[in-house]
């Protein structure tokens, strides 16, 4: 088990995580979504402990939200709870892992698929920001942003579908997943190519060519278990 976190995070160890301002009322959302980011894009690592406080200092806010936020991820199973230290980040076995992404795979892309007839071009262009963005995120090496910008696509996309528990489902696997090896590709420079992909599907289903959109939906979806898995893609 890796060593544990429960004061403030050093510099060389910590997450880099947002830091968030406007409303308070939004914050507990807002850190919620970014620990679960974090979560995903394996900053926050399985076993490890970290304080509310400590990750408090990370947000610029107080620990009340960051401690707040941690209780709705444990509620997700996300984290667990340890009384007087903070919350320890859960383990996701390889098998899990595996079950969750051939259950995406088995669902999102034939929902895709069938978007290139049925999607109209204005809620199709509409996701190109968020596209963009994911791009911006992997020149910037800000996984963080990276995830959180590639959530919004792919259930903004599967949103088209007009199937709200569909999204629902897959929303709680891209929760589940961890990709614990985007930080080796933003430091060999190849996550930029994985990013693109993204403005590559928007092109294909504008063109309403669904041979080139399962192609591509296949092999995004094959990085979730390969590269950005850090292991050797079959």
């Amino acid at each position: 088990m890796a060593a544990q976190r429960t004061g403030a995070p050093s510099t060389a160890a910590a997450p880099a995580l947002p830091s968030l301002g406007g409303r308070r009322s939004s914050y507990r959302e807002r850190v919620a979504d970014a620990l679960r980011a974090a979560l995903i894009a394996g900053e926050l690592r399985p076993g490890e402990v970290y304080s509310a406080p400590g990750l408090a200092a990370r947000f610029g806010v107080s620990a009340t939200p960051v401690r707040e936020a941690m209780l709705d991820l444990a509620k997700e199973g996300l984290v667990d709870t340890v009384p007087n230290k903070g919350f320890r980040v859960t383990a996701v076995s390889e098998r899990q892992l595996d079950e969750y992404t051939h259950i995406r795979a088995l669902v999102e892309i034939p929902t895709v698929v069938e978007l290139a007839a049925t999607a109209d071009a204005v809620s199709l262009e509409a996701l190109r920001p968020a596209a963009r963005e994911i791009v911006q995120a992997a020149v910037a090496g800000d996984l963080i942003a990276y995830v959180e910008a590639d959530t919004r696509f792919h259930l903004g996309l599967l949103a088209l579908a007009g199937n709200a528990h569909l999204v629902e489902v897959v929303r709680d696997l891209r929760k589940r997943s961890r990709l614990y090896g985007l930080t080796a590709l933003v430091e060999a420079g190849r996550l930029l190519a994985s990013a693109e992909e993204h403005l590559e599907l928007l092109d294909a289903l504008l063109a309403r060519d669904e041979r080139a959109v399962r192609e591509v939906m296949t092999r995004h979806l094959g990085h979730v278990r390969g590269l950005w898995a850090a292991r050797d893609e079959d």
